[in-house]
């Protein structure tokens, strides 16, 4: 089984607490990296947790989520092996797996509602990495 790995800020974590059903639901084992409650905190720190075991399985995925999923993607795609997407609709999360191949999907909570944010998750999820002309394009960016 795959496994998602979610993670929030204090911005995110009713979306975040919203979602994890449903990823479930789809097969997946969800792993929660935090936070934990609705309590002021550092997104940094949850987008750490959730890159170090992306990074360290090829079939680990992660999904980020804070208020606008700006700071959520920038500190994300800080990591080596990282291919953060901030997705705000379904044609950008089958675009970021299929032609980026992105490992973890960045939302933003104040940006999208939940029925909407639970259609971007299954497109992302479903779709597939194309490779061909794009496999030249990500290892370019992993050379940077």
């Amino acid at each position: 089984m795959k496994s998602v790995y979610v993670g929030s800020d204090h911005a995110g974590y009713g979306l975040k607490e919203f979602m994890k059903p449903y990823i479930a639901g789809l097969g997946y084992e969800v792993v929660d990296s935090g936070c934990f409650s609705e309590g002021s905190c550092d997104y940094p720190n949850f987008a750490h947790n959730v890159c170090k075991n992306v990074r360290n399985n090829a079939e680990n995925l992660g999904i980020l989520i804070c208020g606008t999923g700006i700071g959520m993607s920038m500190a994300a795609n800080r990591f080596k092996g990282i291919r953060a997407a901030l997705c705000a609709n379904e044609y950008q999360a089958r675009m970021s797996k299929a032609h980026n191949n992105a490992n973890v999907l960045c939302l933003g909570s104040r940006v999208i509602g939940q029925d909407l944010a639970l259609s971007i998750i299954q497109v992302w999820l479903e779709s597939e990495f194309e490779g061909g002309r794009h496999q030249r394009r990500v290892d370019l960016i992993e050379s940077l």
